[in-house]
């Protein structure tokens, strides 16, 4: 596993929209009140953290006066205690979330920007608070650490504690398949001085490299495996609640395997043939066979795979729709 990128994070927010827009509605429809503007920054403070206990993905909360200027500083949530308190005085008219706060009649929700802050993806929550007398007093904003947010709402967040541990694993795994290609290579290289000295010397039987082909491919198939897995488990980001990405993991491995064995079993092919050994090529031909098998059903699996997630996504947009 991996940290998301951005097109990762946009992906789910567009499949866990209304949600994410239903949480935030609820958080600072329940948070927000005109007391807030007659709070201290120290009151403010203590206020959004004892929010970020139970949503730790809020980064910032700040306050706007009815024409768009901002009152009071940047008040940071606990997980981004290291943001600079800045940002009073500012004039926030013509970002997107005053605006819609503005024409709205309850929580605005803007779409998916970088913060200039972090530069993640985030959103930024906001809604006007109204006055006694019906006016508009001001605008509470909240923004929102997009990525987290999703972690949160995916159960991937307990996932980020053990992250590192498997990592580790993986690299160590990974690392020693690497060196068995080496060793493979290495073997390689043995062979190939033999044959060498056969080619150059008359009085060495002559050598077929059967033995050369055989350890570059075997290296090559472990080497494929382990750069697989490098890519899978800890550069790439894999969504586990995702067919697709399982999906995309299982053809990875398997057409390793399929490469592997298919060129294992043309070099028996050769081999009894050179030999005259005609009686064995029939088990050649038969892994020839299976390989054939293993690879219709690999595209049996990827067809039915991709046409089951198909549906579920039907589905949820059906869902969606009805809601």
């Amino acid at each position: 596993m991996s940290k998301m990128s951005h097109l990762n994070v946009i992906e789910k927010y567009e499949e866990h929209r209304p949600a994410i827009h239903n949480m935030l509605s609820s958080i600072l429809g329940c948070f927000a009140d005109e007391k807030l503007f007659d709070k201290s920054y120290q009151e403010l403070t203590e206020l959004l953290s004892s929010l970020c206990s139970y949503y730790p993905f809020i980064s910032l909360f700040y306050l706007l006066d009815v024409k768009g200027k901002q009152i009071c500083v940047n008040v940071p949530g606990s997980h981004f205690k290291h943001h600079p308190k800045i940002g009073l005085d500012a004039d926030r008219s013509n970002r997107p979330y005053y605006l819609a706060a503005i024409k709205a009649d309850g929580v605005a929700v803007t779409e998916p920007y970088l913060s200039s802050v972090k530069r993640e993806l985030c959103l930024s929550a906001s809604m006007k608070i109204m006055d006694q007398d019906s006016s508009i007093k001001g605008i509470v904003v909240l923004d929102i650490d997009l990525s987290s947010m999703l972690d949160v709402l995916t159960g991937d967040s307990r996932c980020i504690h053990f992250e590192p541990y498997f990592k580790t694993m993986y690299t160590l795994i990974v690392l020693g398949l690497f060196t068995v290609a080496l060793v493979l290579l290495y073997a390689a290289g043995v062979e190939c001085f033999k044959v060498l000295r056969s080619i150059m010397d008359p009085q060495i039987a002559m050598e077929i490299p059967f033995g050369v082909v055989i350890y570059l491919t075997l290296a090559l198939a472990i080497f494929d495996l382990g750069k697989t897995t490098l890519e899978e488990e800890v550069l790439l980001y894999k969504d586990i609640l995702r067919h697709s990405s399982t999906r995309r993991t299982i053809t990875r491995f398997i057409a390793v395997i399929i490469i592997a064995v298919s060129i294992e079993a043309l070099l028996m092919i050769f081999k009894f043939a050179l030999k005259g050994d005609s009686e064995h090529i029939i088990v050649a031909v038969w892994i020839i066979i299976a390989v054939a098998l293993l690879l219709v059903s690999l595209g049996i699996y990827v067809y039915l795979g991709s046409k089951a997630e198909g549906m579920l996504l039907n589905n949820r947009d059906k869902v969606k729709k009805a809601v």
